[in-house]
């Protein structure tokens, strides 16, 4: 099981308002190349998004279910990834003082991921984790604002909600 933490210098309400916006995902979650609406109101429970991970010249498509959703202090995922199986992600959001402390906690739940599972993995999901925290504080500490361009596909009517892939380095480090 793989748990890290971050203090983010925000209020628990500015980061729910990032985490309630599925089109944001992509600009904090490791490895996610686009993000799209799924099913339901995200993030009610049972709602869904779908998510492409790019793996060099490969691409891969997921979704993600809400299982939990308890503003504001919890926030639990569980992430299909194909043949790789499902992992269960969980987001623990407290008051601290003026920020916010969130401890996020992964581990695989079915198929090779949770068949495999092992320290190695978990060395492997904390490094993942450190970015990944570290991404989604500067998404909520810059605020909500987006680039005009962003905003305006995201708001387009029946535009497909994505983004592009993050800077050259980002393929490198999220593989």
């Amino acid at each position: 099981m793989a748990v890290r933490h971050q203090l983010i210098r925000r209020s628990p309400e500015a980061l729910w308002e990032v985490l309630g916006d599925e089109t944001r995902y992509r600009d904090w979650v490791v490895g996610t190349h686009t993000t799209l609406p799924g099913e339901g109101d995200w993030p009610k429970v049972g709602s869904t998004l779908r998510y492409t991970v790019r793996l060099g010249p490969r691409t891969f498509e997921g979704h993600t279910v809400v299982r939990r959703h308890e503003p504001p202090g919890a926030l639990e995922l569980e992430a299909h990834s194909g043949p790789l199986g499902s992992a269960r992600i969980a987001f623990d959001i407290r008051p601290w003082g003026e920020h916010t402390l969130v401890i996020m906690d992964e581990h695989p739940l079915r198929g090779v991921g949770g068949l495999l599972h092992n320290s190695a993995l978990d060395t492997l999901l904390h490094l993942r984790h450190r970015r990944l925290l570290s991404r989604l504080a500067q998404v909520v500490e810059d605020g909500s604002a987006e680039s005009d361009s962003s905003s305006a596909v995201r708001d387009a009517p029946g535009a497909e909600r994505s983004r592009p892939a993050p800077g050259p380095d980002a393929a490198a480090a999220d593989a």
